[in-house]
């Protein structure tokens, strides 16, 4: 072995730390280096989507995960948790539909937890200008998710970091969260509900909260939505439809613009949960150009007649 002084050895030192630091700073590699696990295929009685109704919105999000085969099958003792709401104002109590409802969020914060999570935190990044902190205490979420001894997390800006989108075919790189790359579990828990935009806001729509210029998704939306949902690839998604937003999204303002569906769809598949979210508006899932997109790039199905589909009243 060839030796080397200590000058030489402080000198390849210092190149080495100078490249972690420039790898830090450029793009970071994709998903792959994430705890996150696949979450294993339905068997048995388990459901590969599960729609449950009825007015106790705690008891239909339990039934809906039960139906899939309980927590358990997504979230593993000791494991790291995100849950994914959408909080994108701080002028909009849930009864509006604009955020996700708090309850829904917190039963499942409380399941994790029960399935032995080490952790469950909960996140989002509000429209910009919003302050996030009064943004998670308006919508009812933050005393929700803390009253069942989650947490809530404010999404520092240092964590949002350039990462490879390698299955991207608008985008093929992004500014992404990076707690949520590498948390064992992610949950996405979107409400649905109108928007000017993109016609609906469903789970894949939700997923740009986890980035950072999300209004640059919107040039050619359908496609980049889904090149994010090709990375980040939720391990489970919970639809909040208690009370959905039918027009004037994706903030509302009037009680007039909401209808009370008392729904909680969820699958492991996030294209088959927002394809069935469509249909609470009268759409489906091909009519809405992100979920019809990442379809076409292979990350779920789109055709509802050919996967098992349980529907409970609770």
């Amino acid at each position: 072995m060839r030796k080397i002084t200590r000058r030489q050895f402080i000198k390849l030192a210092g190149a080495a730390a100078t490249g972690l630091a420039l790898f830090g700073a450029g793009c970071a590699p994709p998903a792959s280096k994430a705890g996150r696990r696949t979450p294993p295929d339905p068997t048995g009685d388990q459901a590969y989507l599960a729609v449950a109704r009825g007015g106790d919105s705690a008891a239909i999000t339990q039934a809906a995960i039960a139906a899939l085969g309980g927590i358990e099958r997504f979230v593993k003792s000791g494991d790291d948790v995100i849950v994914k709401p959408n909080i994108c104002v701080n002028y909009r109590t849930s009864e509006y539909a604009a955020t996700t409802n708090p309850t829904v969020v917190a039963t499942l914060v409380s399941l994790c937890l029960e399935a032995g999570a080490r952790r469950v935190r909960v996140m989002d990044t509000p429209f910009p200008g919003i302050d996030p902190a009064s943004a998670y205490a308006v919508s009812g979420i933050e005393e929700a998710v803390k009253a069942v001894s989650g947490e809530m997390e404010v999404m520092s800006p240092v964590k949002f970091i350039e990462t490879a989108i390698p299955e991207g075919k608008d985008i093929t790189a992004w500014e992404v969260y990076q707690d949520v790359l590498d948390a064992n579990v992610l949950i996405n828990v979107p409400i649905a509900k109108h928007h000017n935009l993109a016609r609906l806001s469903l789970g894949v729509k939700n997923l740009l909260g986890v980035i950072t210029k999300p209004n640059q998704m919107h040039q050619n939306l359908g496609q980049r939505a889904a090149d994010l949902a090709s990375l980040v690839r939720p391990t489970l998604t919970v639809v909040d439809g208690v009370r959905i937003m039918t027009t004037h999204g994706p903030t509302g303002g009037s009680l007039n613009d909401v209808q009370e569906t008392n729904t909680v769809i969820a699958s492991h598949d996030f294209v088959a949960a927002d394809a069935y979210a469509a249909t609470l508006f009268g759409l489906t899932g091909a009519d809405i150009a992100y979920v019809k997109a990442a379809a076409d790039m292979g990350l779920g199905i789109l055709n509802l007649g050919s996967v098992k589909v349980e529907e409970i009243s609770a």
